[in-house]
């Protein structure tokens, strides 16, 4: 299902104060406008809708993002209309339209309004209002109000985009939002649990909570991790040594292919994770894994750290035996270990040493790894 985003900047925002408009101050070290659309920017059609004196400060930002700019109308509904107009051409199936004072928006909550419209033609994330409700005459409280049942609004709100044009087109007026037009439509609004770090930036006070919670996100978590792996010679005329088959006089032994350079990989990607080693995804005494290509279990740690959203920084791998020589086969070596896990090779270092004769290695009776991972996420 094809999704666009509409991000509504044509306001002013007289209420926050300062010298520009609240969409154009910087906050963490960049504008408003930009931390928004950074937060769709996964989405493959962006719209960004914004005043017409805006023009150039909105071109300069938008330089390398899928944005189209849309001038804007005197209110909100008029500037969705705008937004939606500019994707009639080829429109999309589905459409995201967020106000763009809320930067903190996360990418877990615009997911889970885009999936919401598998099953509802609009959806909304809200929250639940917890605090007593007054009347109030401005000095004094004047009555209370019940709060079951009510909600505090949010973006994105989402629609199935033939129905949310539909509404608009024949909504007579302005509206508070685009869940009020599309219920004018009649058009069920699924409620999806919102966050409160999604807040809209309305008052000076604001920007101030606003820029504490994306320089918490933005705080990058670096993990590093050890693997440590032994497989003992056996008979056979080769070893496999990072996805490389080298001649050799001894094969390896083990439950799979016995690639100990892969296996050290491997365990120090789940290391740098918390997830254990290969024994506990890929245990010994499942005789499916017998023979295995190690480069299974080193495509399910990478894929792994990419669903936590880690990317790999750098692999440091050290292969500890006097025969066979490393340094003829480990261009080759970098290249499979590369191609694995989708990484520049100028990241992935592989080499080897001797133990000088002494130990299990200096007799030959078998080959050490030893590997660190760096996984980044920010």
């Amino acid at each position: 299902m094809t999704t666009a985003a509409i991000i509504v900047a044509a306001g002013r925002g007289t209420r926050a104060g300062g010298a520009l408009p609240k969409q154009w101050r910087e906050i963490a070290g960049a504008p408003v406008a930009l931390w928004t659309l950074r937060a769709f920017a996964h989405l493959p059609r962006l719209v960004l809708v914004i005043h017409p004196d805006d023009q150039p400060r909105a071109e300069a930002l938008c330089e390398g993002f899928p944005v189209t700019l849309v001038q804007g109308a005197g209110d909100r509904a008029g500037s969705v209309r705008a937004g939606l107009e500019a994707l009639a051409g080829d429109p999309p199936e589905r459409v995201l339209i967020h106000d763009v004072a809320r930067p903190c928006v996360s990418r877990k909550l615009i997911e889970a309004v885009n999936a919401a419209l598998a099953t509802a033609p609009g959806a909304a994330p809200a929250l639940a209002v917890t605090d007593a409700l007054w009347t109030g005459d401005g000095i004094r409280v004047t009555g209370t109000r019940d709060r079951n049942g009510l909600y505090r609004a949010q973006t994105p709100q989402g629609f199935r985009y033939d129905a949310i044009v539909q509404a608009h087109g024949a909504h007579p007026g302005g509206a508070a939002d685009d869940v009020e037009v599309a219920r004018a439509a009649r058009l069920d609004v699924a409620i999806v649990p919102g966050e409160e770090r999604n807040l809209k930036i309305t008052g000076p006070d604001d920007f101030a909570r606003a820029e504490a919670l994306l320089k918490e996100t933005e705080r990058m978590d670096i993990r590093l991790g050890n693997g440590y792996d032994v497989h003992r010679f056996g008979e056979g005329d080769h070893v496999v040594l990072c996805g490389v088959k080298v001649p050799h006089g001894r094969g390896l032994q083990g439950h799979s292919d016995a690639d100990v350079g892969m296996h050290a990989v491997t365990d120090a990607l789940y290391g740098a994770m918390a997830e254990g080693d290969i024994g506990r995804h890929f245990p010994p005494s499942d005789p499916q894994w017998k023979g295995a290509a190690s480069e299974i279990f080193l495509r399910h740690a990478v894929d792994l750290a990419g669903s936590k959203g880690f990317t790999i920084s750098n692999i440091d791998l050290t292969l500890v035996c006097e025969r066979p020589k490393i340094g003829p086969h480990a261009p080759a070596m970098t290249a499979e270990m590369c191609r694995i896990m989708g990484m520049e090779a100028d990241r992935v270092s592989i080499k080897a040493t001797t133990s000088e004769r002494l130990g299990f290695t200096g007799r030959e009776e078998g080959i050490a790894a030893i590997a660190t991972a760096t996984l980044v996420k920010s």
